[in-house]
């Protein structure tokens, strides 16, 4: 039996969700240029810049200087003072919450401390809230909020933003994306993946890895989380719980993981194994990034602890990673957070082990990289998150959009 095809409707639907995804990613850019990128012809790009430009998503305009004869094809810009989202990024030690607008353009930020191995929900909900109702109060008259993302450190279940495990928060079935939602009270759901998956997103869409459609995004903190994007879309598994690397066991021997297995890459890599390894546990006035510094820069200025700790750890980091490249064959490994300069420091050593473990193959045409998105990579990929219904399908989320 024959299907129908596509209506005209879902046809149109699609190609305005396309058109404005395509100028949301790559920024102001031409009628012209957008029938050649996507494919349809001038006339029907014309149309749908039209009824994007009526929603208020965005605005055609003059080239600001073109060397072509005749008349100019109009520029198509999105409207980031118009139309946003909120982004927000719960952190091993940091709280923070944006209003980013279409386009990727951080409008507003507030952020605060969080202090480690404490987890208050009320307490976390009600700090978020406070700065969502901040920027919404410098947010100017008609502007029009989309959607809302959040990035957890955690495990979390993707349909409904709980939380279901967070070694490094001391909770389970933290309902964490119900609470948000109930907190802002904004007529819209907050939607609530794990920081890592979050940080694999923003680095391919808006990061180092703009190009490559297959790529695994490492992020290292107290814990070590990753992301997969295979054939340009994030794997997400059943459950939404892919990427757990961090539980990945690499040393049956090893140390003790707070999963409760042993040998765990976390438990081999992150910054607490780090300090345990340069013996500077309970020694340092600074943690997290700060303290991971101090050690790279102990080792650079000659310190045998320190450089023998970063050789430690950058060898059990290469088994990891050789193990991903093996099973994913991703065109890059990008590594964020603490990862970054833990690879800057021990890059020789991981690039060892990648050779002897890995297959030929699979290894000739990988590219190791750091974040382009620093710390930002978990917020940025939020607001990604946030605006996925409207570039789906931009009309209708519009007309029941929050203003």
């Amino acid at each position: 039996m024959m299907r129908a095809g596509p209506s005209q409707e879902a046809i149109r639907r699609h190609n305005l969700g396309t058109l404005l995804r395509y100028i949301h990613l790559n920024g102001p850019t031409s009628r012209a240029v957008l029938a050649d990128r996507l494919g349809l012809n001038r006339s029907t790009i014309m149309a749908l810049t039209a009824d994007l430009t009526a929603a208020g998503l965005v605005r055609e305009e003059l080239p600001r200087r073109t060397r072509r004869a005749g008349r100019p094809s109009l520029v198509v810009r999105p409207r980031s003072e118009h139309v946003y989202v909120l982004a927000f990024d719960v952190g091993v030690d940091r709280l923070v919450a944006a209003r980013v607008g279409l386009g990727g353009v951080v409008l507003d930020r507030r952020e605060a401390v969080r202090t480690r191995g404490t987890f208050d929900l009320d307490d976390v909900v009600a700090s978020l809230a406070g700065f969502t109702r901040q920027m919404l109060c410098e947010a100017g008259p008609g502007t029009v909020c989309v959607g809302a993302g959040a990035g957890f450190c955690g495990v979390v279940r993707r349909r409904d933003g709980v939380v279901r495990f967070g070694p490094n928060i001391g909770r389970t079935e933290v309902p964490f994306g119900a609470a948000l939602t109930r907190a802002l009270d904004l007529a819209l759901q907050v939607s609530v993946d794990n920081d890592a998956n979050l940080g694999a997103l923003a680095e391919h869409q808006r990061g180092i890895g703009t190009q490559s459609q297959d790529l695994i995004y490492l992020h290292g903190d107290v814990g070590i989380g990753g992301g997969i994007i295979v054939g340009g879309r994030l794997l997400g598994g059943e459950g939404g719980y892919a990427g757990e690397f961090g539980h990945m066991v690499v040393n049956p021997h090893g140390r003790p993981c707070a999963c409760g297995s042993a040998g765990c890459l976390e438990a081999e890599v992150s910054e607490r194994a780090l300090l345990s390894a340069a013996r500077r546990e309970g020694t340092l006035d600074v943690v997290g990034r700060d303290a991971v510094r101090a050690i790279v820069d102990a080792a650079e200025r000659g310190d045998i602890a320190a450089r023998d700790a970063l050789y430690s750890v950058g060898d059990w980091l290469g088994f990891g990673v050789a193990n991903l490249v093996n099973i994913f064959n991703p065109e890059m490994v990008v590594f964020g957070g603490i990862l970054r300069d833990i690879y800057l420091s021990s890059a020789a050593q991981i690039r060892s082990r990648l050779t002897t473990n890995v297959l030929a193959a699979p290894r000739e045409n990988l590219r190791l990289r750091t974040s382009a998105l620093g710390d930002d990579a978990t917020l940025v990929g939020a607001a990604e998150l946030a605006f996925t219904e409207v570039l789906a399908n931009p009309l209708e989320v519009l007309t029941h959009a929050t203003i």
